[in-house]
């Protein structure tokens, strides 16, 4: 196939937190009926496919990335009968299905894992990674991502497992071709059914460097992120399943590279078709330190998409993100939640939108919707920032109030409040009492105003999924930084021999000038969308506070 005629290079998805979209009844926590009863919403959109986090059999400890049945789907959420009615409404509507596998690790409530415990003669003991203690303590100094250290023991056999998330999610041991074979059954039985493709959770750590000594210099990520055999193991997945049923695959890569992602979305398709990476995600952690007050490093953040940018173009292929269940709200983060919410919010759809990838939009996200601003550590839910707060606030002499502040930035919780549907009682979002506490700006802020609304955050993102299939070298075209040390102003050019676009972008509430370089033939500038309205013309510019203008150029 050409890599020009591949549907996801020109789609636009939308991910899908079932927990918190749409609740069909009065459990309090969203499932697939409710996403049935939304396709309508979703098809007006423009959505090209849902991503579908995880809906299988889990006790649910780090929200259903802790599975214990592949093969079930979690009675939270409804039945197989409900997801294979998803599945073909879905497609009734032109909507493609994308599910989350999570194959680095799995539940400890899992049968292999149940069957393992406690038994090393158990045929499941070496799906995992069992280390004896060293000098009476655990195997290595590696910490888990959610605090704490990544081994936790079996009493009944006196070994540790490897769990880099929580004690409850057990990692796989990939060095097992069974395990891998295990994995090609999963997702085969997932294609059979007609799902399109799938996202792989935290896909670069299944290789771990297998001498498993301690990190002197750090918390043990470099032993295990894109590992030895990775490459090695996600093309022989990906020969094996991903390829004989033509699945977009799109891999979550912890901490990675860029050459490695270069790799793994290599246009040969052995692997991947895209990467999700998170570097420009981490311009406001404080010395690299996520679990601080910080505000955004906007050079940085230039700098990031500059180098992803261009080191994909012709080489790999990226996801274009802002929000996801793990990120906070973007306007919130980047932008102004209250005074400019929705010109901030447009104007960041607009920066992400327009460059080189395929977009995902995070429900609530094309709606505006903001941080919840929590303000007592009972309203949260997620198992990180618990954890976190219980370790910063008791061991590390941090004050409830500073810790509160840093959770009110950075919990995954702020992206997981109930989708804001209405202003009926909890946003329309349950009959009953929902799981996370509903963002009090419900009333002004709801998926039913945004619809009515002709000049809605909701209607530029339809925009902007249409400006992707319209445009080609907005899939296409070289990225240029236009100004890559302004400090305000986030200006670039996607060009090709036919066409130039610019999308010029001002992160900041005050007004400032940009004269637009010569090269660039504005006379023959077309603005095809701007979040305020637009009548100057010429090279010389005022961008007013959050604006974003998006120029076409066709070159003769």
């Amino acid at each position: 196939m050409s890599v020009q005629t591949e549907w996801w290079r020109t789609a636009t998805i939308y991910q899908i937190y079932p927990k918190s979209f749409c609740d069909s009844g009065s459990k309090g926590t969203g499932d697939i009926q409710g996403i049935i009863s939304k396709l309508g919403y979703l098809k007006l959109l423009g959505t090209d496919a849902i991503w579908l986090t995880p809906v299988y059999e889990s006790p649910m400890v780090d929200n259903g990335y802790d599975i214990s049945d592949y093969y079930a789907i979690n009675p939270d959420f409804g039945t197989m009968a409900d997801f294979d009615e998803l599945l073909e409404k879905a497609h009734q509507n032109g909507i493609r299905i994308i599910m989350d596998i999570v194959v680095n690790h799995t539940s400890t409530a899992h049968k292999w894992f149940q069957s393992a415990l406690g038994d090393k003669n158990s045929p499941y003991r070496d799906y995992y990674i069992w280390k004896d203690p060293v000098d009476g303590r655990e195997p290595n100094n590696w910490a888990s991502k959610f605090g704490g250290n990544a081994w936790e023991l079996d009493e009944a056999t006196n070994q540790y497992y490897l769990h880099l998330f929580a004690k409850e999610q057990a990692d796989l041991n990939w060095e097992n071709p069974q395990v891998r074979e295990e994995v090609k059954h999963i997702i085969d039985f997932w294609a059979e059914k007609g799902v399109d493709g799938f996202r792989l959770d935290v896909i670069n750590l299944i290789s771990k460097q297998q001498d498993f000594t301690d990190d002197e210099s750090g918390d043990g990520r470099r032993f295990y992120t894109d590992g030895p055999r990775v490459h090695e193991y996600l093309q022989e997945i990906s020969e094996a399943v991903f390829q004989k049923y033509g699945s977009v695959t799109v891999g979550e890569m912890s901490s990675t590279t860029l050459e490695h992602c270069q790799q793994y979305s290599a246009n040969d398709g052995k692997e991947l078709s895209m990467v999700f990476n998170f570097h420009h995600l981490k311009v406001d952690y404080s010395n690299g330190e996520k679990w601080t007050k910080a505000p955004f490093d906007f050079i940085q953040l230039k700098q990031i998409f500059n180098k992803w940018q261009t080191g994909l173009n012709g080489k790999g292929w990226g996801a274009l993100f802002w929000c996801n269940h793990d990120q906070p709200r973007v306007v919130s983060r980047l932008g102004d939640d209250q005074q400019y919410r929705v010109e901030s919010a447009k104007m960041l759809a607009a920066s992400v939108h327009m460059m080189q990838g395929t977009p995902y939009i995070y429900q609530g996200e094309e709606i505006g919707m903001t941080n919840p601003h929590y303000t007592d550590i009972s309203q949260y839910r997620d198992v990180e920032s618990t954890n976190m707060y219980d370790i910063m606030v008791n061991h590390d002499g941090v004050s409830k109030e500073d810790m509160l502040a840093i959770l009110a930035q950075k919990s995954r919780d702020n992206s997981r409040t109930p989708m804001q549907w209405n202003t009926e009682e909890h946003a329309g979002f349950t009959q009953g009492q929902p799981w996370l506490e509903v963002a009090r700006n419900y009333p002004e802020i709801n998926a039913a105003h945004a619809v009515d609304d002709p000049d809605s955050v909701f209607y530029f993102y339809q925009k902007l999924i249409q400006l992707r299939k319209a445009i080609p070298v907005i899939t296409s075209g070289e990225y240029i930084d236009l100004l890559p040390e302004h400090k305000q102003l986030f200006c670039y050019a996607r060009r090709d021999e036919k066409q130039t676009l610019l999308c010029l972008n001002n992160y900041y509430s005050e007004e400032v000038e940009y004269s637009v370089p010569p090269t660039f033939s504005m006379e023959k500038a077309q603005c095809l969308l701007s979040n305020y309205d637009v009548a100057e013309s010429g090279n010389t510019l005022s961008l007013r506070p959050y604006e974003t203008r998006i120029y076409l150029i066709e070159e003769c």
